[in-house]
């Protein structure tokens, strides 16, 4: 679910009632969710919507997850045992100062930057 945060998700509800919006948060304990820019079956706009989590049926990602995984396993045929890969945080960590999430590099300069920056934009375009 941490996954699906700030993506688009269509949301149905037990009675079969149809949202489509950001997801802007969620509760791990109760499933509850909060979504923004809803989009509703009727076409409805609304700016926010809570749905409890007893009362939601089925929850759809509408974008595809970017593969986080397959980037770190690309980073790390060109810097081995150089890279560390944090699913839950959505983050890759490459020789402990250049940080890089499903945007490209976040944290980090210089030339080593640069070629993970590089290795990204080629994943990108492969997973087109």
């Amino acid at each position: 679910m941490v996954r699906l945060v700030q993506k688009t998700v269509r949301v149905e509800d037990v009675k079969g009632k149809i949202y489509e919006g950001t997801l802007l948060g969620y509760d791990s304990n109760t499933l509850s969710l909060c979504l923004g820019d809803v989009r509703d079956e009727k076409g409805g706009r609304i700016h926010r919507v809570f749905l409890y989590g007893h009362s939601i049926a089925k929850v759809s990602a509408i974008e595809r997850p970017f593969n986080l995984e397959g980037l770190a396993q690309r980073l790390e045929r060109v810097f081995p045992k150089m890279v560390r890969f944090y699913p839950e945080a959505g983050v890759i960590v490459v020789m402990d100062k250049i940080r890089v999430d499903e945007t490209g590099v976040i944290e980090g300069s210089g030339p080593a930057a640069e070629r993970v920056q590089s290795i990204y934009e080629r994943f990108i375009k492969e997973a087109e």
